[in-house]
């Protein structure tokens, strides 16, 4: 086969199944796409596809592996990476990730990240790389939290909290909440933002609100309002779903983006703001522990960062 093929799904392939949509754009028998996707060679917006017949979506990202590759390297054991762990069993590990570390290998970091960290601390978790199709850049890895934000996440130690962890996620029985503050005054006391959220077409790299995204809820309650030196709130979000940059793309389409973030801020800044990161952190989580059924949760205050910044405003 000749090179791989990354494309942006078109207006004209909107609905089409992904298998006939390889086979067009790469020219190949459908006998063929088949394999690659048996092979999770298949990926849209950086997740492979296990269905051949799901449906594409206009503006996301399709990325084929045409070429044979050589197996790739697993992460490293790395003890020199930092973080907290708050809660581990046989079954889970519990972290408190501090800002600016990635959760996981992938382009642009290779390493040094919390996955390498936790190898380090817990071998075991090698042991789950690539199960049930998951990328192999992410044992034990069920969700994720952005670079610049901190705050706890949990790894999975064995095969079944990681799909006792999977399915309590894709059940939304898994409650996280958040810690943020917005630009603006927030008018109502607590809220709901039910918009789908999907690749951005003018920005690729970026997410944003679209029709033809994946289903996304946010809610949110007011913690605190501030005036000086603009209006801003202080609120405790709670994500429904999980998709990527969820709770700064909701927040900003209801015209409060998250403080210090440039991404999606829309150069719009706190005078005096010396973050240099989004004011985001996930505050608590909770889950049932996978063998015992028991729920547990654990709650994280807030870094010096984010409190400085509070007691600024205050």
């Amino acid at each position: 086969m000749t090179d791989d093929l990354s494309v942006e799904v078109p207006t004209s392939l909107d609905g089409v199944r992904v298998d006939r949509a390889v086979a067009l754009l790469a020219d190949i028998s459908r006998a063929a796409v088949d394999d690659l996707v048996a092979g999770g060679r298949v990926q849209v917006d950086g997740e492979v596809v296990r269905v051949r017949s799901r449906s594409l979506s206009e503006g996301e990202q399709l990325t084929v592996q045409l070429r044979d590759q050589p197996p790739p390297e697993a992460p490293r054991p790395d003890p020199t990476v930092p973080f907290e762990v708050v809660y581990a069993d046989d079954d889970v590990v519990v972290v408190d990730k501090p800002a600016g570390l990635v959760v996981h290998p992938g382009a642009g970091h290779p390493d040094g990240t919390l996955v390498n960290g936790v190898l380090a601390r817990y071998p075991e978790v090698a042991e789950l790389a690539g199960l049930d199709g998951a990328d192999l850049n992410r044992p034990g890895i069920v969700h994720r939290l952005d670079r610049g934000t901190s705050g706890l996440l949990v790894v999975a130690r064995s095969p079944r909290a990681y799909r006792s962890l999977v399915d309590q996620l894709g059940s939304r029985t898994v409650a996280r909440t958040y810690r943020t503050l917005v630009l603006g005054s927030v008018e109502q006391n607590q809220g709901l933002v039910d918009a789908p959220i999907g690749r951005s077409l003018s920005a690729p790299t970026r997410m944003a609100v679209s029709r033809k995204g994946k289903e996304a809820r946010t809610r949110y309650r007011v913690v605190q309002r501030f005036s000086e030196p603009v209006d801003s709130t202080l609120l405790e979000a709670t994500l429904e779903t999980g998709r990527t940059h969820q709770i700064r793309v909701h927040l900003t389409a209801i015209g409060h983006p998250v403080v210090g973030d440039d991404v999606y801020g829309r150069g719009r800044r706190l005078p005096g703001l010396t973050l240099n990161r989004p004011f985001l952190h996930a505050e608590s989580l909770a889950f049932d522990q996978p063998g015992t059924g028991v729920r547990l949760s654990w709650t994280s205050t807030l870094p010096a960062d984010l409190e400085a910044e509070l007691d600024r405003l205050r």
